[in-house]
């Protein structure tokens, strides 16, 4: 199953808005930089809404309905130059769902999230893109940081708090957190699919937990994944598919061997390693006609506000 949950920090240079306007495929104003955001030709947009708490909807006010004006609203309330502005729930959404079917799995878990922790959800349901997996369908849930008021945001919610201040509310930490996300998603997924007469479900737990012994999918870096769909190649996706133990696995595999579990943060560090001598490279180089790209990250977190440019993990 693929379930992730990842923020959008100013200190990284994420912007509320654009993260917005390219899940919905709208055209929105960051009014703090003063750039505008144009996704309006995007034809995968399969489902846009914005969802707000049900103990705050009677209440709430009429902007945060708006999607440029919750947005920009959320980037004046943080002042804090590294601030955390939005965070984002990315699920992916059973293929053997219908349209509708899907619609409805997507907006009760954006509700489910939206009641838990007071916060505006922004739902964005994506289809597959021409060129890649027609079973990639699946959503984005893009939430403010702080509670919803009658007043608008107010403080932070409950996810975005530290360990410790969890603990004295008597919160469960993190961690715990995040898996029971996880549990609650596969739930709400197995419900949808046991609804459609389906006999197949999502288990929540880690190949690991499962006691299966296969590397998982790695999250290729965005960047790359688009610079290789036009046609681009490059040294990043090019090392991950030589070196990473999914991809040694599955070539092994085709060829009728099985092979244990290998050592995914050695081969990762061996890789992070390449591309940093690489770029060193590069820069004392002549020019190459291949763009600057952030180096790959043992996080799954997107590099840029574009979101489904990198593949679904397991």
């Amino acid at each position: 199953m693929w379930f992730q949950v990842t923020s959008l920090s100013r200190g990284a240079g994420r912007s509320a808005p654009a993260a917005a306007a390219y899940r919905a495929g709208e055209r929105l104003r960051d009014e703090t930089r003063n750039a505008v955001y144009n996704h309006s030709a995007r034809r995968d947009i399969e489902h846009r809404e914005i969802i707000l708490p049900g103990n705050a909807a009677a209440t709430a006010p009429d902007w945060v309905r708006n999607r440029s004006e919750l947005w920009n609203a959320a980037e004046r309330s943080e002042l804090r130059r590294n601030a955390r502005v939005a965070r984002e729930f990315a699920v992916a959404l059973p293929s053997e769902l219908s349209a509708v079917a899907r619609t409805e799995l997507a907006r009760t878990f954006a509700q489910d999230l939206a009641d838990r922790y007071g916060t505006v959800i922004d739902l964005a349901s994506h289809a597959p893109r021409p060129a890649g997996d027609p079973r990639n369908f699946h959503a984005h849930l893009l939430a403010t940081t702080r509670e919803l008021t009658p007043e608008g945001l107010g403080r932070k919610a409950s996810i975005e708090r530290s360990d410790r201040a969890r603990r004295g509310q008597g919160l469960l930490p993190a961690a715990d957190e995040l898996k029971w996300l996880r549990a609650h998603w596969a739930g709400r997924a197995n419900e949808a699919l046991h609804r459609a007469g389906l006999e197949v479900s999502l288990d929540p737990r880690s190949l690991k937990e499962q006691g299966i012994e296969r590397p998982p999918r790695p999250v290729l870096p965005m960047a790359v994944v688009q610079l290789e769909r036009r046609g681009i190649a490059t040294d990043v996706l090019r090392d991950l598919r030589a070196n990473h133990p999914y991809y040694a696995a599955q070539r092994e595999r085709a060829a009728g061997v099985e092979v244990p579990l290998k050592d995914v943060e050695a081969i990762q560090a061996r890789a992070r390693e390449r591309w940093l001598a690489y770029r060193a490279e590069r820069a004392q180089g002549p020019g190459s006609s291949h763009r600057e790209l952030p180096p790959p990250s043992r996080a799954r977190t997107p590099t840029s506000d574009r979101g489904e440019g990198f593949e679904f993990g397991d």
